[in-house]
């Protein structure tokens, strides 16, 4: 993999981080992209706050923590186009896919993209 990708795969979660931190309020503390094609794969740890944590002890509060952060994540950047990622891959963001693992405070979200991104 060239220098050059892996440095734009470390802006790209630079940028993913900070846009969680603004418009949900707390950013991961590990996150690992890497490019395929037209995909971006993010997966971070350490994305819930001690209240989500806290929250997620009751079957219905870890329910209502996986919706949140999987759901309301995806509908988030419909609402909110991710213009700097974008700006930084050089295509058109179309979707996400997330998924969060509760239990173990992992997350993956694959953001698509209208062409490839892993050439850069």
């Amino acid at each position: 993999m060239s220098t050059t990708i892996h440095k734009v795969e470390q802006q790209f979660a630079n940028l993913v981080r900070s846009y969680r931190k603004q418009h949900i309020g707390k950013g991961p503390e590990k996150i690992k992209v890497s490019f395929h094609g037209t995909w971006a794969i993010a997966y971070m740890n350490g994305s819930l706050s001690p209240v989500e944590k806290f929250i997620a002890q009751t079957e219905e509060g870890h329910t209502m923590i996986w919706q949140a952060r999987t759901q309301m994540v995806k509908q988030l950047y419909e609402k909110v186009r991710p213009s700097d990622l974008e700006e930084l891959v050089g295509a058109k963001f179309l979707k996400l896919f997330a998924d969060i693992n509760v239990e173990d405070d992992e997350a993956i979200s694959i953001f698509i993209f209208d062409k490839p991104i892993d050439r850069l």
